[in-house]
């Protein structure tokens, strides 16, 4: 019983780390290249998710942002 649990514990997690592995096909490549897949799509928004992450971590010099945990910088 240990042996078929682990053996279906370790399929799994085979199969999760084959389904990220991927060949992307060149005529694919432009869809990976548009403005919705980037990751710092909206600047704005990502410093203000930043500051508002350093604010609260009360994080000294995080990415230019300086905290003290109060949101008073």
């Amino acid at each position: 019983m240990k042996r078929t649990k682990f053996f279906l514990l370790a399929m799994a997690v085979l199969g999760g780390f084959g389904a990220g592995c991927t060949n992307v096909k060149p005529w694919e490549r432009g869809y990976l290249a548009e403005q919705i897949m980037m990751p710092d799509r909206d600047p704005v928004a990502d410093r203000l998710s930043e500051h508002v992450y350093f604010s609260r971590e009360a994080a000294a010099s995080g990415r230019s942002v300086g905290g003290g945990g109060c949101g008073c910088n």
